[in-house]
């Protein structure tokens, strides 16, 4: 009896201590983790040897972004923001600072902490960059910014290979370089799948000289990626942050990244993309439009249309009461100004412009190569490859639309039947495809001369366009290896047809179409019919 007394002693005062130690455990105040900041300074880098040496000046009042936040610079240049362990730090440059450039012209005003690197892929992604710097410095230096001034942009360059970017700096680039241009932009797909093409179009792309903003397309990422969150990470390691802002003159511009990259759980589903934006990016828009003045000219730079996007209307809300916003993509292959309305859920008191850029790759590089070897890659919709260069000045934009190789003057192609019935009833007409128009645009039709009269828009296939598919897919079937096929014809945006008089005499006449834009452009271009 006394040895169970005993025990039970023993399991009893075993018991109570462990009792009291979990009580003791129970009443420890809890650990509270501090998020991880990254701290820095903003300076003038008066000897551009990019470090902030004693005696520079440092810059308030400057904005840092993590993606989502955004803090100020204080009185003596420094800030500090949240960080996690992928993060990319950057500066948003202010009117009149430009930011470093490496030796492709390429911005750099990030800062990317990735201390395990990027996950493995086929391409390349961010290398580990170790731990955090214990200041991480953003170096500006002064210019001049206009209210007038100028930018390229690039819709779908989309090269293969090398061969392709050999077409690219033949096509544009040699005839950019030069430009008054104070930067440019590629709106996406900077390259077609192979992402080690990228080296190449950067040193071509280079080659202008102005430095060269780039957004993410549905191309440029890892197809490879579990998630969506890793699928821009070679991106990231050439041209930094996918989604970031950026001031020129009184100009605001906004790069997005519009592409969700989606990979379904199921065996057999394979990944694919469509057009988003995500809630953390909103977030960012949303705290970045907040410290942007109404009266700001505002442009969001995107691959894909803002129609495509399925949560588009959180990104109306966020600028539809805004007088002044625009927006540019790529991604179609055509050249198309939208006008978005409450059709599509828009609530602003105007419809928002949205343009759809031509591309610079035009068809995917498709169609009979010209005398120079480049193939003649004429879009869907019957405008030519090339590039487009935002006008600014003050509030006011003008786009203008530059086709590859074929001078400023160059805004229309006119179709029309080689020869004319005499005297007989006929139906046919005069389609003018023209290139940058739009439905307000106003275009007449004039003879020889005579009044002009106004012909209508329509929507249809340009015919020009329908036949040179069929004529090369001729040639195709006989040389399937000549050149890469041209794509079916698209319904045309910029369609203007107009109706031949009957009563026209025997003899040659000059037709002239004249389109005037809304913003005061006047294109003008000649056909020359035969009448028998």
């Amino acid at each position: 009896m006394s040895r169970l007394i005993s025990l039970a002693v023993v399991f009893g005062v075993l018991g109570l201590g462990l009792f009291v130690v979990s009580s003791s455990r129970a009443y420890q105040p809890e650990r509270i983790d501090t998020p991880p900041t990254a701290k820095g300074v903003v300076y003038h880098d008066e000897n551009e040897n990019q470090k902030f040496d004693s005696g520079e000046k440092t810059l308030s009042g400057i904005r840092i972004s993590n993606g989502q936040d955004i803090v100020l610079t204080d009185a003596n240049g420094r800030y500090e923001i949240p960080i996690d362990d992928d993060t990319t730090i950057f500066v948003i440059k202010p009117r009149n600072w430009r930011t470093p450039v490496n030796e492709h012209q390429l911005p750099r005003f990030y800062y990317t902490h990735k201390p395990g690197g990027s996950p493995m892929s086929r391409f390349a992604g961010v290398a580990p960059t170790g731990p955090l710097p214990k200041s991480v410095d953003f170096p500006l230096y002064p210019q001049e910014e206009p209210d007038n001034f100028k930018a390229v942009m690039f819709g779908d360059p989309q090269p293969r290979n090398q061969t392709e970017v050999d077409y690219i700096t033949h096509d544009v680039v040699e005839e950019l370089i030069g430009t008054d241009a104070s930067f440019g932009v590629t709106l996406g797909d900077i390259v077609f799948d192979d992402l080690d093409v990228m080296d190449g179009i950067n040193k071509s792309i280079a080659m202008i000289g102005i430095p060269w903003y780039n957004v993410v397309g549905n191309h440029d990422i890892n197809r490879d990626a579990k998630e969506h969150k890793f699928s821009d990470e070679t991106f990231e390691r050439v041209y930094g942050p996918s989604t970031y802002s950026f001031d020129y003159g009184p100009v605001h511009f906004i790069v997005l990244d519009n592409v969700e990259w989606v990979v379904p759980q199921g065996e057999g589903r394979k990944p694919t993309y469509r057009g988003g934006l995500g809630k953390e990016q909103l977030k960012f828009i949303e705290t970045d439009l907040s410290q942007i003045p109404e009266e700001q000219m505002v442009v969001l730079m995107m691959h894909i249309p803002i129609i495509g996007v399925h949560d588009r209307h959180g990104l109306y809300r966020l600028i539809e009461k805004r007088p002044l916003c625009i927006s540019i993509s790529g991604h179609t292959h055509t050249h198309e100004h939208v006008w978005i309305t409450d059709v599509d859920g828009w609530e602003g008191p105007k419809p928002h412009h949205h343009i759809i850029n031509v591309t610079v790759s035009g068809s995917w590089w498709s169609g009979a190569p010209d005398e120079r070897g480049i193939p003649h890659t004429t879009m869907a919709d019957g405008a030519p490859n090339g590039y487009s260069i935002l006008n600014f000045d003050g509030n006011d934009y003008r786009l203008d639309y530059f086709a590859a190789g074929r001078g400023s003057d160059y805004q229309m192609e006119i179709e029309a039947p080689e020869v004319v019935p005499h005297g007989e009833p006929n139906k046919m007409f005069v389609y003018a495809n023209i290139f940058n128009a739009d439905q307000y645009a106003t275009v007449t039709m004039a003879i020889d001369g005579g009044e002009p009269v106004e012909i209508p828009r329509v929507r249809e296939v340009d015919p020009n366009f329908k036949k040179t598919v069929e004529a090369e897919a001729k040639i195709l079937e006989t040389n399937k290896s000549a050149w890469r096929k041209l794509p079916k014809p698209r319904t045309s945006t910029h369609l203007w047809k107009g109706a031949i008089p009957d009563n026209l005499s025997v003899g040659v006449h000059r037709v002239t179409i004249t389109a005037k834009g809304r913003n005061g452009q006047v294109f003008e271009g000649h056909r020359i019919l035969r009448v028998e």
